[in-house]
């Protein structure tokens, strides 16, 4: 059965992410095969927008994506496969696609959307959410960063939520993924197949039209934010990860030191790696904030100038803990987000490649 449906039905391409088992997680064939049909439809005439969906156990819909095949990682880190290597530069390049497409591209991120899964939707031109959206970049609980021009989209929240979202990788439901700009707007799960079916069957005559039909059927919801964005703001603005953590710390509400225990668990090398990565990504456009990651992610898996590559690196060690062993107990180095060290953060962020020859030379 194929991990990726690509179909014409009238005038859409329509895309169904069908790993059910797996929440749909990214594989290096279903980036390829996603890639080749967004690049068919966007020469052709007779497409006119694209929707994308994932699959559940219980059918379409209920799940969207749950990011990259993170068991894949490890077991190519382990047996230093160059896979490993396409697997990221296509998966960036396929996002950038998105982002730039010519034509509507409505993602509809109902059930879990995360990691990868908020890659291939937050390019969209029509982003849909539901009741049943779990949306975060969770990604420092393995030893790694938010990819996927997540530094682009999350260093564009409101104030400094995306500095919160990006290090303890919070989970965020579908309101609050509109009010925080994630998101275009809201419609019941239970509306989804009636709507998937009539952009199927519908002659539509031109783009813009589909793109103002699917924007006629969201709920308009005036929730309030669920997230205290200005205290997120007078903790998550100070200089650095340490600062941050011990002023959590010293402040007495639940709210400080679930947030600060939440942090203590996570890679402490990677937190300061990700402080800096969403502070730059900020003024950068979105081509040159993926070759940015595309350099940390090199240096993730080979993290050289810590004598560290494969099964030694934090990424490797994250995901074996969560996805691999299940222990739970990752052996984190440095231990201590205090015992971080600028000289071990910083290289990060020098590029693997001189220009002429980096992976993402051609983003524009």
């Amino acid at each position: 059965m194929s991990e990726l449906i690509a179909e014409t039905r009238g005038r859409m391409g329509l895309l169904t992410l069908n790993r059910a088992r797996a929440l749909n997680a990214l594989s290096l064939s279903m980036i390829r095969e996603m890639t080749q049909a967004l690049l068919a439809w966007r020469d052709d005439p007779q497409v006119l927008a694209v929707a994308v969906r994932g699959m559940s156990k219980e059918g379409p819909f209920g799940a969207f994506c749950a990011g990259g095949d993170i068991r894949f990682f490890h077991e190519a880190a382990h047996a230093g496969d160059p896979a490993l290597e396409d697997f990221f530069t296509e998966e960036y390049t396929l996002n950038h696609l998105i982002h730039t497409y010519p034509k509507p591209y409505i993602a509809l991120m109902d059930g879990i959307v995360m990691g990868g899964g908020m890659g291939i939707s937050q390019g969209g031109s029509v982003r849909i959410v539901t009741e049943r959206t779990k949306m975060a970049m969770p990604e420092t609980l393995i030893g790694l960063f938010p990819d996927v021009g997540g530094g682009y989209f999350l260093s564009r929240c409101p104030g400094r939520v995306g500095e919160y979202l990006a290090l303890t990788g919070h989970t965020l439901g579908g309101h609050d993924a509109v009010a925080l700009g994630l998101a275009d707007g809201w419609v019941d799960a239970a509306r989804l197949p009636v709507l998937w079916e009539t952009l199927a069957n519908t002659p539509f005559e031109t783009s813009a039209v589909i793109e103002h039909w699917v924007q006629t059927h969201f709920a308009h919801h005036n929730e309030r934010l669920s997230l205290d964005v200005p205290r997120i703001n007078r903790f998550f603005a100070l200089g650095s990860v340490t600062e941050i953590v011990q002023a959590l710390e010293a402040d007495a509400s639940d709210w400080a030191q679930a947030t600060a225990r939440l942090l203590r668990q996570r890679s402490p090398l990677m937190l300061h790696v990700v402080l800096a990565q969403i502070r730059r990504a900020h003024g950068m456009s979105l081509a040159d904030d993926l070759r940015m990651e595309r350099d940390l992610v090199r240096h993730c898996f080979h993290t050289r100038h810590l004598s560290r590559s494969g099964a030694s690196s934090e990424t490797v060690e994250g995901i074996r803990a969560l996805a691999v062993d299940k222990d739970q107990q990752p052996a984190w180095n440095p231990a201590r987000i205090e015992d971080v060290l600028p000289e071990m953060w910083e290289p990060f962020f020098s590029s693997p490649w001189p220009t002429h020859a980096h992976p993402l030379r051609d983003l524009k």
